[in-house]
């Protein structure tokens, strides 16, 4: 049928649906989705947001760790003291001369005496027997700078006194030249001066008793009896410092402060003035 005209084609009569309002119906869903994905994907974000600010501290917190770890690191490091055994590895041990000596002597009295005393401590060559070159045994050696020791022994006949000290820098090591010196001493009679196991009071009576031909010890109480008159210098030729002997930690006579101070003390005595006259000489085995 054909519509009429005076009929308003605008109005939809009654009865029939409109097209329209189905086709919000879907934009808004679709309006719907979109803005749950809005959410969704804006939460997503938030969340990832809230997760990584955890991560950055962390990250703050190693780099400070780093930064003090460096400062320790930039920090100088002590310096280790190289001992006596490290030196001894980069060189060459070198024998014992007469210029050590008197180095001993300038260094220990330097800067407590005057220009004069300082002369009166000096040692001259002649003063000196010549140096172990580190390839005799103490046998050896002792016949090399005593070959009259046959006709020195037969002739001292002086109790109280020797004609040759030894000085070691410890008991053991007295008692090792001692056994080494067997055959060079023949009848002389060989005496221990050290201080353990041995009391001064029984030294100086064997001392007294008998005729010693040389005396092996200890510095520290070789003073002690020459200081209590136990032990007398007047028949005494020839002085022998264990120098370059070296102990289980690889220690020289000179390297021990406690030894090296008295074995100066014992020089300072009278050994000293004795070698400037001639009538002792010293010797470095």
């Amino acid at each position: 049928m054909a519509d009429r005209l005076d009929e308003p084609w605008w109005e939809t009569p009654e009865g029939t649906k409109r097209s329209s309002p189905a086709l919000s119906d879907n934009e808004e869903e679709c309006a719907n989705t979109n803005e749950t994905i809005q959410q969704t994907s804006s939460s997503t974000l938030i969340s990832s947001k809230k997760r990584k600010k955890p991560t950055e501290c962390f990250l703050n917190v190693e780099k400070e760790k780093s930064k003090d770890e460096k400062e320790i690191e930039m920090k100088p490091k002590r310096k280790r003291k190289k001992k006596i055994s490290d030196l001894l590895t980069e060189t060459v041990p070198k024998p014992g001369v007469p210029a050590d000596v008197q180095k001993m002597l300038n260094e220990h009295f330097g800067a407590k005496r005057s220009v004069i005393e300082l002369e009166e401590l000096k040692l001259p060559d002649s003063c000196f027997l010549p140096a172990n070159d580190l390839t005799h045994s103490f046998t050896s050696y002792l016949k090399e700078i005593c070959p009259k020791w046959a006709k020195l022994r037969k002739n001292h006949t002086e109790k109280s006194s020797v004609v040759m000290l030894v000085i070691c820098g410890s008991a053991l090591r007295c008692l090792e030249l001692i056994r080494s010196m067997a055959t060079f001493k023949g009848d002389g009679k060989v005496m221990k001066l050290f201080a353990k196991h041995l009391k001064i009071q029984e030294q100086m009576q064997m001392l007294e008793k008998e005729v010693v031909h040389v005396g092996v010890g200890t510095p520290g109480r070789i003073k002690a009896l020459i200081q209590q008159e136990g032990l007398k210098l007047t028949s005494l030729k020839y002085f022998i410092l264990d120098w370059n002997h070296r102990d289980q930690k690889l220690r020289r006579l000179i390297d021990i402060p406690e030894i090296k101070k008295e074995t100066i003390d014992l020089l300072e005595m009278e050994l000293i003035k004795l070698c400037r006259n001639g009538s002792v000489k010293l010797g470095l085995f």
